[in-house]
Formats: structure tokens, sequence, C-alpha cells
């Protein structure tokens, strides 16, 4: 008998990669039959709201960004950029709000993006951790709360998969000189 109890099966057992295996998240595990409406990038809201400037006499003041928190014009999906954008991850309770399922949200990134609710919400989750690491001296644990992947742990864990790279590591390599502070949220 093999270690399993089932004789020697467990040696010709396909083994499923880890999620540390630095291999990417496959973001199109379905595919639409027409171009998706929305690219990811088009719909993205940053969570960084003010920009540095320096006045004639070389004063510091912050500005307001531009942001366009309604890129879509579709009211419910605008609605639930915005819920990502503001950290949250109560998926449920934003589901009840709207009076929805969780598998409608599921439908309505899919149609709108083509990509599956899960992966869109975690690559939003990615991006906004990307410019808190980049922009702000924030700790690690507040990334993570602020992005709404929730733990050090959960970032961690995120960002192996994504990027084969531990959070801190991430931020040496795509922070440059001057890049703290220049936004803030």
């Amino acid at each position: 008998m093999g270690r399993d109890g089932q004789g020697d099966a467990w040696k010709h057992r396909q083994r499923r990669p880890h999620g540390l295996s630095g291999i990417p998240r496959n973001y199109t595990e379905r595919k639409l039959k027409v171009e998706p409406q929305f690219k990811f990038e088009d719909v993205f809201i940053t969570p960084l709201r003010l920009k540095r400037h320096y006045s004639e006499d070389g004063v510091v003041s912050y500005k307001e960004l531009e942001r366009k928190t309604e890129p879509t014009g579709i009211k419910i999906f605008d609605a639930f950029l915005q819920f990502l954008t503001a950290g949250e991850s109560d998926l449920q309770g934003f589901a009840d709000r709207y009076g929805l399922k969780l598998n409608d949200i599921d439908s309505m990134v899919f149609v709108l993006t083509g990509m599956r609710g899960v992966d869109f919400r975690q690559k939003y989750q990615v991006w906004i951790a990307d410019q808190l690491l980049r922009w702000t001296d924030m700790t690690i644990a507040e990334v993570a709360k602020r992005s709404g992947l929730g733990s050090s742990n959960n970032l961690y864990l995120t960002f192996k998969r994504e990027y084969n790279l531990a959070p801190g590591y991430r931020r040496q390599r795509i922070r440059k000189e001057g890049d703290v502070g220049k936004y803030k949220l």
C-alpha cells in the first residue's frame, strides 16, 4: 500500500501549483465572444486625491487631482468601482445595499470587462496597493488594510503570486527618488 492507502496512485497525481509559485493569475479564464466594453485600465480609479505642487518661491502645497470617479456612466458599476477604491471588502454588504446577489456582481463585471469578478477585484486591490506602496510611506499593514486585501499576510501572498516579490521588495523596485509624498490620499 502507498502512503495514502490507495496503492501507488499518489505517485501519478498531478500536483497543482501552489499560490506562491510566482505564476500570475490567469485573468481571462472565460472569454467573451465580443470585445469587452471597458478595459481595466480605463475603469480604475486611483485612491490618491492630492498632488504636490511647488510655487515659484518653493513653497509646497497640494492640489486636488482630477479623478474620474464615474468612468463608465453605469451607476451600479461606478458605485462598485468607488467601493473598491475606498478599500472596502464586504461584497455581501455592497450587494445587499443594491438588492443584488454576489453572482449578479460577478456577471456584471464579466460582461463589462471580460474578467471574472474575483479576478477583477483582486487586480483592482493589487493596483491600489501598488500605488500606495510607491507614493506613500504607509506601513505594509496599512497598505494591506487600505487596499482592501485586509492583512499583511494577504498582501504578502497576493504579491508573491502576482510579482513573485514580497510587498517591501515590490516597493523598492517601483519607488523612485521623490515619489514619497508626491501624492496623498
